[in-house]
């Protein structure tokens, strides 16, 4: 696949580098082209960051950075079990836990909840950071709602996390998602509230709670139009790719344009679900 002039493979993140240094040089090179292009595209588009990711699987398959970037890219896409095998490839290389999230929420992609919430409830997760757990408890919420468990879901999501007052960086997700449960189970009342919770948090605009608001509140904004002509409904829409570009730019230095977060914890549509 073409590589942009503009992409020299410099911008591969330092840790990711030392990994490649066990290729010969031109072959590092290529990688970490590809890698680059890989954390460009996530989030625009999956698709491509794909092609590229199985350029750099096939070139070095048995480097981690690598799996993990392959594993992402499939994550992306909806194909979930590719994702998996290339995560535990990666885990087993590195003996990591941060993918542990992730590869449960696999599970849940493949229409296994039940597997997800055992995965929730391994020692592993004791050996998360605080963000990584905080993004276990969405996945086992969202492995609930998969099971129809509703309340369970609420409660699942219920956390001094979320009851802080001090605003982190998962706090829009996690308000949002506890906004989504709450609303699904009929509490339209608290929903709002939540919803509006979570909007005060997101200061990168991750989430759409500005539109669920909107929808709450019965307002249309199909033809309302900024007093410039243009439409001022579209607010930031969620990511479906929410751990595939934020693990993806870490690959690549700050500059580089692959950091949109997403939804980890809305449902998922077997329709929708790739067992590729």
């Amino acid at each position: 696949m073409p590589i942009p002039e503009d992409v020299t493979g410099d911008e591969i993140d330092k840790d990711v580098r030392q990994e490649l240094q066990s290729l010969p040089k031109t072959l590092a090179e290529d990688v970490a082209k590809n890698l680059v292009m890989v954390a460009r595209l996530i989030d625009e588009d999956p698709e491509g960051a794909y092609g590229y990711s199985k350029v750099a699987l096939r070139l070095a398959s048995r480097v981690a950075a690598v799996r993990e970037a392959g594993g992402f890219a499939a994550y992306a896409t909806q194909r979930y079990s590719e994702a998996l095998a290339e995560f535990r490839a990666a885990r087993r290389m590195t003996g990591g836990v941060e993918l542990w999230p992730v590869m449960a929420d696999c599970e849940r992609g493949l229409g296994r909840p039940e597997k997800a919430l055992d995965m929730a409830g391994a020692p592993e997760v004791n050996k998360l950071d605080k963000a990584d757990q905080v993004e276990m408890r969405l996945v086992a919420a969202g492995a609930r709602r998969d099971m129809g468990q509703l309340d369970a879901a609420i409660v699942t999501l219920q956390s001094p996390e979320l009851a802080a007052g001090s605003v982190q960086p998962w706090t829009a997700r996690l308000r949002y998602a506890y906004a989504d449960a709450l609303l699904a189970a009929g509490r339209e009342g608290e929903a709002r509230e939540w919803f509006a919770k979570a909007l005060e948090a997101d200061r990168d605009g991750s989430t759409d709670a500005s539109d669920r608001l909107a929808e709450l509140d019965g307002v249309d904004f199909v033809d309302a139009l900024d007093e410039d002509g243009t439409d001022g409904a579209d607010g930031p829409e969620a990511s479906v790719v929410e751990k595939a570009a934020d693990r993806a730019e870490d690959t690549v230095k700050a500059e580089t344009d692959a950091g949109a977060d997403a939804e980890a914890g809305r449902e998922r549509d077997a329709e929708d679900r790739d067992e590729d």
